[in-house]
């Protein structure tokens, strides 16, 4: 499987299948361990993460260019508008998200037609469909994470390089204590997809890198794995045992000469050796399916 740009890895637990995203292509794919080739359907709009709900709903949650939206998980059949927060803004969309051990949602946004311009916000979707605005002024938020306490939330605006810790209570939704905890140096590209480990550590897909890294909670490299594309998007723990590692990568933004050099670039990988288990990933909460 090749995508122009693919993210929004998801390891779903109830269906032991692995989903993720070709965002200009505005397709959403889905492969269970073993198949060839995976499932693809198209969206018809840009799409950033896919969210599968809890206790086994026929449906998922789907974060475009319009905003929010419900979908039967076997066709991808829309089925409707759970958020549109971007109404009379084209150029905005969804970008990358997770769900909390509650079922919300945290997300963020980007100007697609221009990434310089810091109109992205980071939000959260409440499970009884409240959606509120919890950070602003991000050029391409990126990457939240949550660690297994879920009292700490890392977020990433990729086009600063910078990566912060937010102090999280899942319980009230509220993000606070906001700090720089890691900046990219210029040969390291730009942070971007991310998530922890059983152990703690913080594992980041590198854009324009060609890696991904794993770091100790207080910033210090523990691990760089070189991979055969440059534009390295996200990065996810998933199997039966949560010991295999999935990372996407990107055509996107590479010349026909980059291409020509990186056959490889916008494949999905399997990182080997790693040693490490993941957490297991949240899904959105199944009463999505009723919220109007």
């Amino acid at each position: 499987m090749r995508c122009h740009l693919g993210e929004g890895l998801h390891w779903d637990t109830a269906r032991q299948c692995l989903w993720g995203v070709d965002i200009h292509a505005g397709k959403v794919w889905r492969w269970g361990l073993g198949e060839r080739p995976a499932q693809t359907w198209s969206v018809g709009q840009r799409v950033g993460w896919v969210l599968p709900l809890a206790e086994g709903s026929p449906q998922v949650l789907l974060g475009m260019q319009g905003g929010v939206a419900l979908a039967e998980a076997d066709t991808l059949a829309f089925i409707r508008w759970v958020r549109q927060p971007f109404a009379g803004a084209p150029a905005m969309r969804l970008n990358d998200a997770k769900a909390d051990a509650l079922g919300a949602v945290w997300c963020g946004s980007l100007n697609n037609d221009d990434e310089s311009r810091a109109d992205g916000c980071f939000y959260r979707l409440g499970v009884e469909g409240g959606w509120q605005t919890l950070d602003r002024a991000y050029t391409v938020a990126n990457g939240p994470a949550l660690d297994a306490s879920g009292t700490v939330l890392m977020h990433t605006d990729s086009g600063r390089r910078t990566i912060y810790r937010f102090d999280l209570d899942v319980d009230r939704g509220t993000l606070s204590n906001k700090r720089v905890w890691k900046v990219f140096a210029e040969a390291e590209g730009y942070p971007d997809g991310m998530c922890f480990d059983a152990e703690g550590a913080l594992w980041v897909a590198h854009w324009g890198g060609g890696c991904i890294s794993r770091f100790a909670p207080d910033g210090a490299l523990l691990a760089r794995v070189p991979l055969p594309a440059s534009h390295i998007t996200n990065v996810c723990f998933g199997g039966p045992a949560l010991d295999r590692l999935f990372v996407t990568s990107a055509q996107a933004g590479l010349s026909p000469q980059q291409l020509a050099a990186e056959p490889l670039a916008g494949s999905v990988f399997e990182v080997l050796g790693h040693g490490v288990v993941g957490l297991a990933s949240n899904p959105a909460a199944k009463r999505f399916a009723a919220v109007c």
